[in-house]
């Protein structure tokens, strides 16, 4: 399974970006193949996205999808710093574990 991280600076309501995000882009996430997760939280001034996929290829396309839903929707508040793709080692949450043959 992978994970993709991005950063973003952003300017106005975290709430309201994170419910905007909520209604806009997960539901695009979800239509896609290899969708598993997608969580938003804010940190010391930047909103963290994080979604997890079940390839590296399905987590690369959500990162196109992202950037074309903020494009049209919130380039006056919000702007990516960074973006990762990585395997994901584990995760209670998604079930992935470090030891064969069993869940997180």
């Amino acid at each position: 399974m992978h994970g993709r991280v991005a950063r973003y600076r952003y300017g106005g309501d975290a709430h309201d970006i994170a419910r905007r995000a909520e209604e806009g882009v997960l539901p695009i996430f979800q239509a896609q193949p290899g969708f598993k997760a997608y969580s938003l939280l804010e940190s010391e001034g930047e909103i963290i996205s994080f979604s997890a996929w079940d390839s590296a290829a399905s987590a690369d396309a959500a990162s196109a999808l992202a950037a074309e839903w903020v494009a049209e929707n919130m380039a006056d508040e919000i702007e990516l710093k960074e973006a990762r793709i990585g395997e994901i080692l584990f995760g209670t949450a998604l079930g992935v574990s470090t030891k064969a043959g069993s869940a997180a």
